[in-house]
């Protein structure tokens, strides 16, 4: 089978930026969430970053950005979405639950040739795939943020991955202009694994007081080379890394747990960029 139509489903950080890559590699895309207003939003995003990084700068033209947009269909129906898909992508939020009723419905919308991955940072494959049938065409594919300027795609298999499903997998990674890792199912994989474990140290520093939030990322930036700091970072999305972190402790044991402060900001409603304040302020320009 070759890969030609693709469905991401969910719009949110990561969802609509894979949608985008995606068209823009020349694939058909439906993009599903269970709200217009999210698919609205995602459409004006994708508009806005092809004009901004793509149109702006000579990258490609006016009416190559329009080919784009125009390979993107939307729709809140997951029948619509994915009854043609050969591949499923899905970015949900990082809830097992939902992940599982997700991949159960697709497992009874989508033909048998469909390939079913999800873009978890940490949750296992095998738990997301519980209730579904054709696990031989289960993997994961963990686009890195921001999906435009990461090269790296992580790709999860289980045991019950098939060798057909990994190489389609592979090629179609490939074809995005993306470098693959290939990692066993293993609650957050490689690089969630490691970079919540730095993010958890970052903030249980600051919450004992050795340090300032700016003064812990201009260590790691300037001391370690990272782009940013951990706790600017964390600031990307403080829900997703708790809920990684809480997975992460339930499976691998204690020294996973979220430190205070990030339990603290959880429970504040303070989620970092979405919200205006997470460890830093933030304006509609930015931190």
């Amino acid at each position: 089978m070759e890969i030609k139509n693709v469905c991401v489903l969910g719009v949110g950080t990561i969802g609509y930026q894979i949608a985008q890559i995606v068209a823009q590699s020349g694939y058909s895309v439906m993009l599903r969430d269970i709200e217009e207003r999210f698919l609205e939003g995602a459409r004006s995003k994708i508009t806005d970053n092809l004009q901004k990084y793509f149109v702006a700068k000579g990258k490609i033209s006016q009416d190559e950005a329009n080919h784009v947009l125009a390979r993107i269909n939307m729709t809140t129906d997951l029948n619509v979405a994915a009854r043609a898909a050969d591949l499923v992508i899905e970015a949900i939020p990082e809830v097992i639950s939902l992940k599982q009723k997700v991949f159960r419905e697709l497992d009874e919308i989508c033909p048998e040739r469909t390939i079913l991955a999800s873009n978890t940072s940490a949750l296992s494959i095998d738990d997301i795939s519980l209730y579904a049938k054709r696990k031989d065409h289960i993997m994961v594919t963990h686009f890195i943020n921001p999906v435009q300027r990461m090269k790296l795609v992580e790709l999860v298999v289980s045991d019950h991955t098939s060798q057909v499903t990994l190489d389609q997998v592979k090629a179609f990674i490939q074809s995005l202009g993306k470098e693959i890792v290939l990692v066993k199912d293993s609650p957050g994989f490689v690089t969630t694994r490691l970079f919540v474990t730095i993010v958890n140290e970052a903030a249980k520093m600051f919450d004992e007081g050795i340090a300032s939030v700016e003064d812990i990322d201009k260590a790691i930036t300037m001391g370690l080379n990272h782009p940013i700091g951990p706790l600017q970072a964390a600031d990307i999305s403080i829900e997703t890394l708790v809920h990684c972190l809480r997975y992460l402790k339930e499976k691998l044991g204690e020294s996973y747990s979220p430190s205070p402060i990030l339990e603290k900001l959880m429970s504040e409603g303070k989620l970092g960029v979405k919200t205006g304040q997470g460890f830093y302020r933030y304006d509609s320009q930015g931190k």
